[in-house]
């Protein structure tokens, strides 16, 4: 594998920023760029052995510090939303940017996705380094984060996260990467297959914070099995996807009983396919939560080659910590205190059958 690093374009006040590519001899490829430290672009074959681009983005630095859609970034520090923009920590209460009023979203409008990240490679991998210091968007404590992408000859991509603390944190890291295995640009998911490994799944109110956990049986969103995204995408009497702006936007709780994989912390938690291409993707992980996307929001997006993204474009899995768990009776399990190691590894597999 080699990585290729280049000037990829200029921010509004001149700030260059970088674009890497870690590429195989076969033709996979995937671009990562410092600011964000986002996933840019991924070309992955069809089961003809046809390279196309599975990610949406945008084709600037520029449109990435403008848009709304968090495409392919490290969103931090905490991933999702806390509910009123606050939260205690031992016995203080901390106030957040309510960036998505009254909630803080994805850390603020000054979190980790906006941010340009110190790159360097250290044999195969591409490792991105941030310095957030105490009181970043109302967040406690200096923080260090490392995020080490690593992409293999069989089109796995791996991302790494590590981070430390010199005062307790709340901590809640993720990739918001859009996927359309289709490798076209215009079209939706709706032909795309997904299966979760999730027995349970939490409902949200009108500002997509979590309520109650439910029971995924005899709903809209049951993927236990295997089941095309379209009929579901299209329901149109469930409050819960009406809430989710007419598709899915929520946190499975990942099953004890998934598949384990060769990483024995690891577990294989779900599996896409798009049936005209015959590409897979499997994504395992170390979390206990998956965010299932499905682009909602997306309408009228200004995207790559000039292309606008619209509904249901793409979908994200978004491994972490449960959205608002910090105002939760687990709340201890996402904090990152001094001498403790944050660490999380989640995979992403592509195949073609």
């Amino acid at each position: 594998m080699t990585i290729s690093s280049a000037h990829w374009g200029d921010l509004a006040d001149g700030t260059p920023v970088d674009l890497h590519t870690l590429s195989h001899d076969n033709g996979l490829r995937v671009s990562v760029t410092n600011l964000g430290a986002a996933l840019v672009s991924w070309f992955a074959p069809d089961r003809d052995g046809h390279l196309a681009d599975i990610l949406l983005g945008h084709d600037s630095p520029a449109a990435y510090t403008t848009g709304p859609a968090y495409m392919g970034a490290i969103v931090g520090r905490w991933a999702n939303r806390i509910a009123g923009a606050r939260f205690s920590l031992d016995g203080v209460e901390y106030t957040l940017e309510a960036n998505q009023p009254p909630n803080s979203l994805h850390g603020g409008v000054h979190g980790f996705s906006y941010k340009l990240w110190q790159a360097r490679h250290t044999g195969d991998a591409l490792v991105l380094t941030l310095q957030s210091p105490a009181g970043d968007s109302g967040f406690p404590g200096a923080l260090t984060v490392q995020v080490t992408y690593t992409f293999s000859d069989a089109g796995e991509l791996t991302i790494t996260y590590d981070a430390f603390t010199d005062a307790p944190t709340p901590l809640n890291l993720t990739n918001h990467a859009y996927f359309n295995l289709s490798g076209v640009d215009s079209t939706t998911i709706h032909d795309h297959e997904i299966e979760l490994a999730a027995d349970h799944f939490f409902a949200i109110d009108q500002y997509t914070i979590p309520t109650t956990l439910e029971d995924v049986t005899n709903t809209p969103f049951d993927f236990r099995t295997a089941a095309l995204l379209g009929p579901r995408l299209d329901t149109r009497d469930n409050e819960q996807v009406t809430l989710a702006g007419g598709g899915i936007d929520h946190c499975y709780v990942l099953s004890t009983a998934a598949p384990v994989t060769e990483l024995p912390e690891m577990r294989r938690v779900a599996a896409v396919y798009h049936p005209e291409s015959g590409r897979e993707l499997i994504v395992s992980t170390t979390e206990r939560g998956l965010v299932f996307y499905t682009s909602n929001n997306l309408d009228g997006v200004p995207g790559k080659r000039g292309v606008t993204y619209h509904k249901h474009g793409a979908l994200c899995l978004e491994a972490g910590g449960f959205p608002n768990q910090i105002n939760m009776e687990d709340a201890e399990d996402v904090v990152l205190r001094p001498n403790e190691r944050y660490r999380q590894i989640t995979r992403y597999a592509m195949r073609v059958r």
